[in-house]
């Protein structure tokens, strides 16, 4: 009896444990405002200085202006992506299924977007790939890989050391 009661006391404890840090969770996660957002402006600063650093170590030429210019407009962001994010009001009126539903479709929308983005972005690099001699497809190339690492292609140490090897994972 006494150890059926323990067992009882300690499954209480857990439950409430639990479900303490679920309710903290469900907090953060519907905290939209709380949550910390990317300030736009910075990133359109820090992503223009990334293609004035990349055009000067690219040594662009004036033959191939009309050429970059297309490149860096198809490589701007897309300027509504964040603008589709849902009204919180609306969406607390909606029953589960239907707010599933509603995320669902958003998400289906916002992929669409993306993909044109990708595919315009991928259009515009090969174009601009071509008008390219030999020396700056290497610069290019060089810089692609580097921003790969930054973008989860590779491990994130670029950022602190630029000339460090990435680690391979062991071998299994």
């Amino acid at each position: 009896m006494k150890k059926r009661i323990q067992t009882l006391v300690v499954a209480g404890v857990m439950v409430a444990a639990c479900s303490t840090a679920f309710a903290q969770m469900g907090e953060g996660m519907m905290d939209h405002e709380g949550m910390q957002r990317h300030d736009p402006a910075k990133m359109a600063q820090m992503h223009a200085k990334h293609l004035s650093d990349l055009k000067a170590r690219l040594k662009i030429t004036a033959s191939q202006e009309t050429a970059w210019t297309a490149f860096t407009e198809a490589m701007k962001p897309p300027a509504d992506m964040m603008a589709k994010r849902p009204d919180r009001a609306e969406m607390d009126k909606l029953t589960t299924p239907e707010r599933m539903d509603k995320m669902r479709a958003l998400h289906k929308e916002h992929m669409a977007v993306m993909d044109a983005a990708m595919d315009k972005r991928a259009e515009a690099t090969k174009t601009f790939y071509t008008a390219l001699t030999a020396e700056q497809k290497k610069t290019f190339d060089a810089e692609h890989a580097k921003m790969r690492m930054h973008d989860g292609g590779e491990p994130h140490m670029r950022r602190s050391n630029p000339d460090a090897k990435p680690v391979q994972p062991p071998k299994q």
